[in-house]
């Protein structure tokens, strides 16, 4: 491909959802095309899609991996006071691993937990 073209491919890879709409109705406008799926069947001339972007993650799940079998009491407190669970309900996710912590946790919030947990000795995976 030529530099020109590159150029252009870059330009389009930044826009945003809105702007790369605006970009499909001008070009309808001033090529006289029609971009929507039936008429690109019908005579593909010019399909310009919109350029999507990734959307940001915004919950997380915090997953005990791994509990070494010395650390299993202070990794039990620290998931008590994370989940708020009893005394059964949070050795049953220690004893467990890998098993989810918390879920639909902010990444600042799952970052935390990650901290303690491996403060504790746990390995802590965020997904």
């Amino acid at each position: 491909m030529n530099d020109k073209l590159n150029i252009i491919i870059d330009h389009l890879k930044t826009l945003t959802l809105l702007e790369a709409a605006e970009l499909v109705t001008e070009i309808e406008k001033v090529f006289g095309v029609d971009t929507s799926v039936s008429a690109a069947v019908a005579a593909p001339v010019a399909l310009v899609a919109p350029v999507e972007q990734e959307e940001e993650k915004i919950a997380f799940d915090v997953i005990l991996s791994e509990v070494p079998s010395d650390k299993k009491i202070a990794i039990l407190k620290v998931v008590r006071n994370i989940t708020g669970l009893g005394l059964k309900e949070s050795k049953d996710i220690v004893d467990n691993a890998p098993k989810i912590v918390k879920e639909g946790v902010t990444k600042e919030e799952s970052e935390n937990f990650k901290k303690d947990l491996e403060a504790a000795g746990a390995k802590v995976t965020i997904k």
